[in-house]
């Protein structure tokens, strides 16, 4: 019987190994069209979120970031980056799946909805009970 092995990941045919070996200009080639505009243009600034972080890995700090607008690339897969959701930081593990997408779509800046029991006045009969 076959050795059942996890599925290795793949990004548009290339491995995250030889995705890694990419530059962040030459990743953006795989990119859709919107993720590689921004990426050729702030390019650089890409760049140096990764040199910052890490450095930061490096030192075994935590790395923290309020850009919500960054791309996911390639060098940044393994990472624990905290994102800022305008209230505090969330903890996200860069995995594949993630690349091509933003920082944002990843720490949400609403929170979920929790609806309890209509309680006294909640409705207009029982706020007719509330009066007696």
């Amino acid at each position: 019987m076959e050795e059942l092995r996890k599925k290795e990941f793949m990004y548009k045919g290339k491995t995250i190994e030889e995705l890694k070996a990419l530059d962040v200009r030459e990743f953006a080639k795989y990119l859709k069209s919107r993720q590689r505009r921004f990426a050729l243009r702030q390019f650089q600034e890409i760049e140096k979120f990764i040199n910052r972080a890490k450095e930061k890995i490096a030192k075994k700090k935590q790395v923290k970031t309020h850009n919500r607008s960054l791309i996911v690339t390639p060098e940044m897969i393994g990472m624990k980056i905290q994102i800022y959701n305008g209230h505090s930081f969330i903890p996200v593990e860069m995995i594949g799946e993630m690349l091509g997408h933003r920082f944002g779509e990843f720490a949400l800046t609403r929170a979920r909805i929790k609806h309890g029991k209509a309680g006294i006045g909640s409705t207009k009969g029982s706020r007719a009970q509330a009066k007696k």
